[in-house]
């Protein structure tokens, strides 16, 4: 398993720095797939086993899956560019993530005729995890890959939350919201999902490929209302269209599929309680489904530390969920939701003394960079300010990477092959 590490270290990193980083890797490895897949296997089947998937942990749920599965076994799955490939019985394709490219739109035609070949006697495993709605794009009729790109990118850039983001996906898909099954699907299907949506819903992972879907093309009309998107005329027609209405839970098509969770955010991060309780921190957990503004969060959690700094106690406040970004500053914006949240927490804690922190995506990529997130200590801004860099413009501009990047403070852990999410720290030393 990859490990945090500091891009370009200053000095050795205090105990608190260890820690931080021990904690987050912690959390890593208690969201590897091996252990979960191995619990969760469904009976062999007559037939034949087919294996599909899509996500950032589906590489390493498939290599889980060949290996304790005791009988024949096909299929393929969908990872994001660069990260290990494994050599097994089920093919592994590659394509883009956040945005999709040409190999989401292969990925998806293979995938698709997989399920829609499988016979009565068959079962279909579906391995499903966060990032699969980037990687598996089969756009509706009358939309190009570059519609969906081009709206990808403003969904990202308007701050929208996944749940939102994935709402107008699902509208605007012929494999997601639970159309991955087809009408009068003849084999059962088996979905093995971790998640990394707040709230666990199994709709929202991955765009729900195999999940029946409560939204409505209404909803995502108003989701790019909200966020003041203006999308193609395509992309509006599609969204007006009945026949891009999602499968409800009535469908029948749903009959004899089993939508089963392995992994939740709650969970991995619960590893990293009694860590810090061992360490001498009392443990202020924020809950592992924040969602929001980057910046307002940043904020508020350096509100309630800078008050428990002041009542003298030693605290580690530990939180996840995924946050968003509004990006400003154009071509030059470089980062990610958790060093955006690192560099205002920076700013709004002003150096106090006492006060530590990390804040990583668990997948290994923040954004834009090749990192995980950063660490903040109270000589951040003083370091940076000696080597005339601006903070709050760098942070206005959303470009985290660079600021981080020049003190020494980014966490890179490489692809991790898993995924639940942000990961936050910040401990509190009188």
């Amino acid at each position: 398993m990859p490990l945090a590490k500091t891009i370009s270290p200053i000095g050795a990193p205090s105990a608190g720095i260890r820690l931080l980083h021990h904690l987050l890797d912690t959390v890593i490895e208690a969201a590897q797939a091996g252990h979960l897949v191995a619990r969760n296997l469904p009976p062999v089947p007559r037939g034949r086993t087919i294996v599909v998937g899509a996500g950032k942990a589906s590489g390493a749920m498939a290599r889980a899956f060949d290996a304790h599965w005791p009988a024949p076994l096909e299929g393929a799955v969908v990872i994001p560019r660069g990260s290990p490939l494994h050599q097994g019985r089920i093919r592994q394709l590659e394509a883009s993530h956040p945005v999709p490219d040409a190999g989401s739109l292969l990925a998806a035609d293979v995938i698709v005729e997989l399920v829609n070949n499988a016979g009565p006697d068959d079962l279909v495993v579906a391995l499903v995890s966060g990032g699969g709605s980037s990687l598996l794009c089969k756009p509706a009729a009358g939309l190009t890959l570059a519609d969906k790109q081009a709206l990808n990118d403003a969904l990202l850039a308007s701050g929208a939350t996944i749940s939102e983001i994935n709402t107008v996906r699902k509208h605007l898909s012929s494999i997601k919201g639970g159309r991955l099954i087809p009408p009068g699907c003849r084999a059962p299907v088996v979905a093995l999902l971790m998640s990394d949506v707040p709230g666990d819903d199994p709709s929202v992972i991955a765009s729900g490929p195999t999940v029946p879907d409560f939204s409505i093309l209404a909803d995502a009309r108003a989701v790019l209302e909200r966020r003041r998107i203006t999308p193609s005329e395509a992309v509006q027609r599609a969204l007006l269209d009945p026949a891009n209405e999602t499968p409800k839970p009535d469908d029948p098509r749903f009959e004899r599929v089993e939508n089963r969770i392995i992994l939740t955010p709650h969970a991995a991060l619960s590893a990293a309680l009694p860590l810090a309780r061992e360490a001498g921190y009392a443990v202020h957990y924020l809950g592992d489904n924040i969602e929001g503004d980057a910046e307002r969060i940043a904020q508020d959690h350096a509100r309630l530390a800078l008050e428990l700094h002041r009542a003298g106690q030693r605290i580690a406040m530990i939180s996840g969920g995924e946050t968003s970004v509004r990006t400003r500053g154009g071509a030059g914006t470089r980062g990610g939701r958790n060093s955006h949240y690192a560099l205002a927490l920076a700013l709004a804690l002003d150096g106090a003394p006492g006060i530590r922190a990390i804040a990583a995506d668990t997948d290994g990529i923040d954004g834009k960079g090749g990192h995980a997130g950063a660490v903040v200590t109270p000589d951040t801004l003083s370091r940076a300010a000696r080597l005339g860099i601006d903070g709050r413009g760098l942070l206005d501009e959303t470009n985290s990477y660079a600021f981080f990047e020049a003190i020494g403070d980014l966490i890179t852990t490489g692809p991790t092959q898993t995924n639940v999410n942000d990961f936050r720290v910040i401990l509190i030393d009188p």
